[in-house]
Parts: structure tokens; sequence; C-alpha cells
């Protein structure tokens, strides 16, 4: 099965069995990034969930697709747009977390369901949580917090932190601390989408540090990892799955090799939905699915699962069926907390090459059924 990258691009209509037939497809408006240094994961993100649709086979699912270039004010503009214009009854695709703080408050208040494959920050997950809003990928601060347990296991006792300055850089370093047992050389934040590091290699360099955890997603972590490889400084760095990501890892190159990194997904994870989507997937696209693809598709299913079993205008009937999560998630168990983000295993992974190709592979497990401990903070039960 071969998908053709421009009609991936554009506003598609595929979609989703159904246990009754419907009158109208649902339509969904998916707003990702997809162009500029963050690209990468929003391709990642569209393509994981068309391939769901497509294997799905059938045409109950709507799909308008646009880019949001990274910048928050254009989110906003877009999902007005395919709510008022499009008649979206779903949004989903969002990338960064300042995007999703200004997209998604506005979204549920109009009450329109909003499924995020990637982007959970702490505020939507904790106070601000909302029944219209479901995280099918995780909570800012799980995978950082896996990461800093396995720094324990390490025996890192004195670690340099650094991330981006916005939401998620916030979440990824309170995370990490949340479990870390040693000292910190360091904590800085980076601009976003910053490209030079030199300053903070510096830094580092001066620091004393025995290790260095970073989250820097995207284009920043290629350029961080890049420098730092002919910086000379040889720490070991551990991390979550977002700075070494697939997509990632072919411009990383050797350098990535050895670093570990924590995820709730691989693509060597032994279960056979994992083996089913990794197979489609590079047959699709010719190329081995990363962790946000593996979002985008369990996002799809999880949506395709909801409209399967309730009518999207009976909007108590389709949250509770969202809520349910009757799909088979390619990271294995899934269920949601009470505020609607997952309860999931999370795994410590290592970037090895494996017949020429750079790639994760799968150590152990780090976190058992997690829960966000934002999750106390939501009024829902």
């Amino acid at each position: 099965m071969k998908l053709h990258n421009t009609l991936l691009a554009c506003a598609s209509a595929l979609a989703l069995s159904s246990g009754a037939a419907l009158a109208d497809p649902v339509t969904v408006g998916m707003i990702t990034t997809l162009s500029g240094g963050g690209a990468g994961l929003g391709v990642d993100i569209r393509d994981g969930f068309m391939l769901a649709l497509e294997m799905d086979g059938s045409d109950a699912i709507h799909l308008v697709v646009e880019d949001d270039a990274q910048r928050p004010e254009q989110a906003v503009q877009i999902a007005d747009r395919m709510i008022q214009s499009e008649g979206a009854q779903i949004l989903t695709g969002i990338v960064w977390s300042n995007l999703a703080m200004a997209v998604v408050p506005s979204v549920t208040a109009q009450d329109i369901v909003y499924v995020s494959p990637n982007a959970g920050p702490s505020p939507l997950a904790g106070a601000m949580c909302n029944e219209n809003y479901f995280n099918a990928a995780w909570q800012n601060d799980m995978l950082h917090e896996a990461a800093g347990a396995y720094a324990n296991t390490l025996g890192y006792n004195d670690t340099f932190i650094m991330a981006p300055n916005y939401p998620a850089g916030t979440d990824a370093l309170t995370g990490f601390k949340r479990r870390f047992d040693g000292e910190l050389a360091g904590e800085i934040y980076t601009q976003l989408g910053q490209t030079d590091y030199a300053g903070e290699i510096a830094q580092i360099r001066a620091s004393g540090a025995d290790s260095i955890f970073m989250f820097l997603p995207g284009g920043m972590g290629i350029s961080f990892m890049r420098q730092y490889a002919q910086s000379g400084v040889d720490l070991p760095i551990i991390s979550a799955a977002f700075s070494f990501s697939q997509d990632m890892l072919p411009a990383t190159g050797e350098a990535a090799l050895g670093v570990y990194n924590a995820g709730q997904w691989s693509p060597d994870l032994d279960n056979a939905a994992n083996t089913a989507f990794v197979a489609a997937f590079r047959e699709a696209y010719g190329r081995t699915p990363s962790i946000y693809a593996s979002q985008g598709f369990d996002s799809a299913n999880l949506i395709l699962s909801a409209v399967a079993a309730a009518d999207i205008e009976d909007r108590d009937a389709f949250r509770a069926a969202l809520r349910a999560a009757d799909f088979t998630s390619v990271r294995g168990d899934f269920a949601f907390a009470n505020n609607q983000h997952p309860i999931q295993d999370v795994y410590i992974r290592q970037v090895v090459e494996v017949d020429g190709e750079i790639t994760n592979q799968l150590v152990g497990l780090a976190i058992e059924d997690y829960v966000d401990v934002y999750a106390a903070d939501c009024a829902m039960n």
C-alpha cells in the first residue's frame, strides 16, 4: 500500500468503519506543524493518523489537514475557521504545548472535542481539565519522570539539565527533577527554536557535571547533538523519546548512539498491533515510524472506536465512547485516568544501529501504570 504525499497534505475524505450507517461523515480537523524546524513531528503525526484511516478502509471520516507553521495565532485562526466554515466536529494534531494552550480551551468551550496526539501541558491535565479534551499520547512530565528515575539507576549524581523555555520545557525539567535523586550541576532554559548551542555547551563543560538530561525536540535536538559531538565534551546523555525519535535520528546520526531515552512506545515493542503498524508504516512511507507516528496512529484509532460506538451529535454518549478507549493500542495496554490522559507503562530505550539503520531498542520498563500527578487536581471523576 502506497500513500501519496500530495494526498496526505491536502484535505481528505478517508476513514473508518462504523457500527451503524452515518448520514454524513464526521469531520475531523487536523492542525499540525508541516513546515519549519518542527515539521518532521507534524508530518509523522499526520502520516500515522492517515495510515490508521487507510487501514480501516471505510468512509465515515472527512479529514481536513492544515499547517500551523508552529505559530499559536495561526493555529487559533485555523481552529476557528475549521469549526465555523468546515464544520469540524473533532479537532486534533497539535504538536507544541504553547499552541495547545492557545487552541484547546477555546475549542472545548465551544463543545468541540479535542483529541491530542502529542502536546500534554500540565494545566490541561490538572485544574483546566475538560470533558471535551482527551490526550491520546501522555502528559508532558511523564517521559521525563521516567528519565529521572532511570538516571538514578545509571548512577548519575551531578546532572546538567536543559530544555526550551515554553510549557513543555518547563514540564520536562519539573518531571525529571521529581524522580531524580542526585544533584543538579546546572539548569537552563534555551530559546524555543534555537539552533546555536555553543554557549550552553560551554556552560556544561564548566559545570563539573557527570551527565546531561536534555529535552530538545525536532530541529533543536538535531542542532544540539551535532554541535555537542564536535565539542569534545563527552558526558553521557539521558533524555525522553522526543529528542531521539525516529524522525530525528537520520539527521543526528552516530552522535546519538548509546543515548538512553524514555518512551511509552518503541518500534520493537512486542505486541501484534505494533508489529502490524510498523510493517504497514514502512510499506506505506518507506521509513521506520517515530513515536509521533505511533501517537497519530493511536489517536485515529481512538476516534474510530468512538465513532463506531456513538453518534457524535450525542456529546455525552460520544465522550463516554472515547473514555472507554475500546481500541488496540500499539503501545499495549491503554486506559484513561480521570483527567482523560493515559494510564500507561513507560520504557527506557537506547539508540543503536541495526542493519545499517540508527534506531531505538527497548532496554526495559521504567515506570509501570503511570498516572500523572496532575490528575489529582482535575475535578472530573
